[in-house]
């Protein structure tokens, strides 16, 4: 286990901010975790993943825990389907990748999402019609209250719309250590969202590798780089209407996007209701909003937590008077 006092978290977020953590603690067994939560730890405590759904507006008086556990291992097979137990420390794209050279069908259309796997099942991380939690078995975890192991079963995680259970009633009660998820060896391709089946088929076809070289292009196009520039990927939840609510935006607005969703609301695009209250071209002066894909705030140079979430409001307040929509902030703010 490592463990640093007072310790810059710089690295550990893609907005780029600065903040620092009072103990910072990397396990790389779920006994190394036990052992430290049964040795008198108390305090405010926070579970990270890679970063990448953080904003950090201030150092944070607790503990940061941040998983080491990265094995992949098959726990069951049968002809049609592999359960993968997967360690919360893996890195979510090359997870996405091992899958996919092993021809296991599931989580292709989830490629380059930044992040770790522990955090696909707290956020449910999703992407071109697909979700994680549409994927996952069960997650394991302990309990930071009395260092127990707790399992939840696929149903007991609550998965919805960018929610699970660990951001709901379980926020900040349990480090999850292991997610298990069902993969099939054949499935049919999800390629109805966006453009992505033009772009596979440009790429040679409908395979499961041009699948994820077409959601890496598209998602490489439209993103920035946080080596580049910080940023949290989308920074805002696409926002789901009444039908009705949709039909009164679409006479008005036909040109603007929508997913209609199985419940019969409608989903609608974010980054279209941002881009069309001219945020593209109004920056403030540390932060703006990405050049190629309005969703996506960006720290343009020295930005503070405090900047980003001025700015944020500010862009919340807008849709909000031209539309009549409300947007949510995806990221977590901390601090």
């Amino acid at each position: 286990m490592n463990r640093f006092e007072n310790y810059q978290l710089l690295e550990h977020n893609t907005f780029g901010i600065e903040a620092k953590a009072r103990l910072f603690v990397e396990f790389a067994t779920e006994d190394e975790l036990v052992e430290f939560l049964t040795n008198g730890h108390e305090g405010n405590s926070l579970v990270i993943g890679g970063g990448s759904n953080l904003l950090f507006v201030g150092d944070f008086d607790g503990t940061i825990f941040h998983s080491a556990i990265r094995s992949i291992e098959k726990v069951a097979e049968d002809e049609n389907e592999v359960l993968l137990r997967v360690g919360s420390g893996v890195n979510w794209d090359e997870l996405v990748e091992y899958t996919v050279e092993q021809d296991l069908y599931g989580l292709e259309n989830l490629s380059l999402i930044p992040g770790e796997a522990g955090a696909s099942a707290v956020q449910n991380v999703g992407a071109y019609g697909v979700e994680a939690g549409d994927l996952i078995e069960k997650v394991e975890t302990i309990v930071l209250g009395n260092a127990s192991k707790r399992i939840f079963s696929k149903e007991e995680c609550h998965f919805a719309y960018r929610y699970s259970v660990f951001k709901g009633e379980e926020k900040g009660k349990n480090v999850v250590t292991y997610v298990t998820y069902r993969l099939k060896k054949s499935a049919p391709l999800k390629l109805s969202y966006g453009n992505l089946k033009d772009k596979v088929l440009e790429l040679g076809g409908e395979t499961l590798a041009n699948v994820r070289r077409a959601v890496c292009d598209i998602r490489r196009a439209k993103l920035p780089d946080p080596a580049d520039m910080g940023s949290a990927g989308s920074f805002f939840m696409n926002p789901v209407v009444s039908a009705q609510k949709a039909d009164e935006l679409r006479n008005e607005y036909p040109a603007m996007p929508c997913y209609p969703l199985p419940c019969g609301d409608v989903k609608l695009s974010a980054g279209w209701l941002i881009e069309q209250c001219g945020w593209k071209e109004t920056p403030h002066k540390h932060v703006g909003v990405y050049k190629h894909q309005a969703l996506v705030v960006v720290n343009l140079g020295g930005a503070k937590g405090c900047d980003v979430i001025a700015f944020a409001n500010e862009v919340v307040d807008s849709v909000k008077k031209r539309f009549g929509v409300e947007l949510n902030m995806e990221v977590n703010v901390i601090g």
